[in-house]
């Protein structure tokens, strides 16, 4: 009898860590999206399909790079932090890249380094977490398209509008001269 109470009180156990899990990472994600700093990324073309997750936008981002001092200190793949300003045109601009988390004043986040330039200019480029849109199959195609058209067209202006909080970022929307990719893909259905 005892055996059947150890049994069941672990498979409650178990099934409650299985709601708890999911629950936790979709509360950070929404915590992220209702208290975070927004910021505008410009972005640059590219777009694949992934099998297993979907139909997405991959997003490009023009301000991913920043120079350093020193490019000889710093390695790919190697975990930062990345601090954000706004710029005069109302998008965000890397403020600073260190090893270590300096403040929590300023919103950041945790990445990696891309890559680091071969040539004289001291300039690492950093892996933005929020390089993926997903969009709804039926409208992943349209929107695609619309995207595509949009970064060849250089009077369009497209950017990403990003949350960010205590190191994490949420990809919000995708807009297209200031309409969301959504609507847009809606007026032309």
């Amino acid at each position: 009898m005892n055996y059947k109470k150890i049994l069941i009180s672990a498979f409650v156990l178990l099934a409650l860590i299985q709601l708890f899990v999911p629950a936790k990472m979709i509360w950070d994600r929404e915590n992220v999206i209702d208290k975070g700093t927004e910021y505008k990324f410009r972005t640059a073309p590219v777009d694949p399909s992934d099998p297993f997750r979907g139909k997405y936008i991959t997003l490009n981002f023009k301000d991913d790079t920043f120079i350093v001092d020193d490019k000889a200190d710093w390695s790919r793949g190697e975990p930062v932090y990345v601090y954000f300003a706004t710029n005069k045109d109302g998008f965000a601009q890397i403020k600073a890249v260190t090893k270590e988390h300096l403040t929590d004043d300023v919103e950041y986040i945790r990445t990696k380094v891309r890559y680091i330039t071969r040539d004289s200019t001291n300039t690492i480029c950093v892996d933005y977490p929020f390089d993926r849109y997903y969009m709804e199959e039926t409208k992943a195609y349209d929107a695609e398209h619309a995207y595509i058209q949009s970064q060849a067209d250089t009077a369009s202006v497209t950017y990403a509008i990003v949350r960010v909080k205590n190191g994490d970022a949420v990809l919000q929307d995708v807009l297209i001269n200031e309409i969301p990719i959504k609507d847009l893909v809606e007026k032309k259905r």
